[in-house]
């Protein structure tokens, strides 16, 4: 019981970081030059996942139901730590977007959705959900090969926060790269608009599940992996 409520606090806390840092850099950008605002944006979003990563890796430090569901399928986790990650995440991503309303502008925050994301009309809902689903894939990939391998490189958070950060540069300004359906749910439950929020479930639920079983079965098959 005592390492469930570790758990649980250390992905409502990481959870909350990245919103509430992700969302700020949003609001802080708004109406800023369109490629120092992308960096910008990507840079908040890698430096704090790096961050919280880094804080948390001991205890735990998913921060993301996709990430999470590739965990619990690749056998890492257990059913119910996977539950208690998803309920801290979509709680530490909801308080993120109350505190964000209630300490920034209002007119920033209805402009940016709370600091959330919005797929760009040039795109179909499919292309946006292909979109999302490989840009995680790719965020899994990273965090297998550096977290939950035993034989890959222990260097914290720094890979998995530069894998969001050239993430957010190569698809933010289409589909607003979330890759992560808790750091979407949250401003999209306190702004009340869930205009395209599935492509932040289907997606990133689907290339998450698909890279964890990937690495699994390329590369960590015939280890034992750490049940939690």
């Amino acid at each position: 019981m005592k390492d469930m409520i570790r758990t649980f606090i250390a992905e409502s806390i990481g959870t909350f970081a990245l919103t509430f840092i992700g969302g700020a850099a949003i609001v802080a950008n708004q109406g800023a030059d369109a490629s120092a605002g992308l960096v910008a944006v990507a840079l908040a979003h890698g430096l704090i996942m790096a961050l919280m990563v880094s804080a948390f890796m001991r205890v735990s430090a998913a921060f993301n139901p996709a990430v999470s569901l590739a965990l619990v399928a690749t056998r890492t986790i257990s059913p119910i730590t996977f539950l208690v990650h998803l309920v801290a995440q979509l709680g530490g991503a909801i308080v993120a977007a109350m505190a964000l309303k209630g300490s920034l502008p209002a007119a920033a925050i209805a402009a940016t959705r709370v600091g959330g994301q919005q797929v760009s009309l040039a795109i179909t809902t499919s292309q946006a959900i292909s979109l999302e689903a490989i840009a995680t894939a790719f965020l899994v990939l990273v965090v297998f090969g550096t977290a939950v391998d035993p034989k890959g490189p222990r260097i914290g958070g720094l890979a998995i926060g530069l894998t969001i950060a050239a993430d957010f540069l190569a698809i933010g300004p289409i589909t607003g790269a979330s890759m992560n359906p808790a750091r979407s749910f949250g401003p999209a439950l306190v702004s009340g608009i869930f205009e395209g929020h599935l492509v932040y479930w289907i997606g990133p639920m689907i290339g998450g599940l698909a890279a964890g079983l990937v690495y699994q079965l390329a590369f960590l098959r015939g280890s034992e992996p750490a049940a939690g």
